[in-house]
């Protein structure tokens, strides 16, 4: 009981550290806590030591983060270059003028 009442505050001042990264900080970030845990995870079953597969997996995860975060962003530059050029031309007329 102990341990998980030093792991919460621990945690929260860790994600309290993340609330100012731009996109593609938290994508990397997120990107090797995910492979981490799943290399951890898949090495412990395979009976190998997990620290290995944490490391190898944080590793791919913030690669394959940051290639997510570049895809999306190629994606939405390339969705307002379409939305820019079939847009039509703002036109300025002058109201005509009335006579009394």
């Amino acid at each position: 009981m102990k341990k998980i009442t030093l792991i919460i505050p621990v945690v929260a001042v860790l994600l309290s550290g993340c609330s100012g990264m731009n996109t593609t900080q938290q994508r990397t970030l997120s990107g090797g806590a995910i492979g981490a845990a799943a290399g951890a995870g898949i090495t412990a079953i395979a009976g190998a030591n997990p620290i290995w597969g944490a490391v190898g997996g944080a590793a791919v995860g913030a690669v394959s983060g940051y290639v997510y975060d570049q895809y999306e962003k190629s994606k939405a530059n390339h969705n307002n270059s379409n939305n820019q050029k079939t847009k039509p031309a703002a036109t300025t007329t002058k109201p005509a003028a009335t006579t009394n």
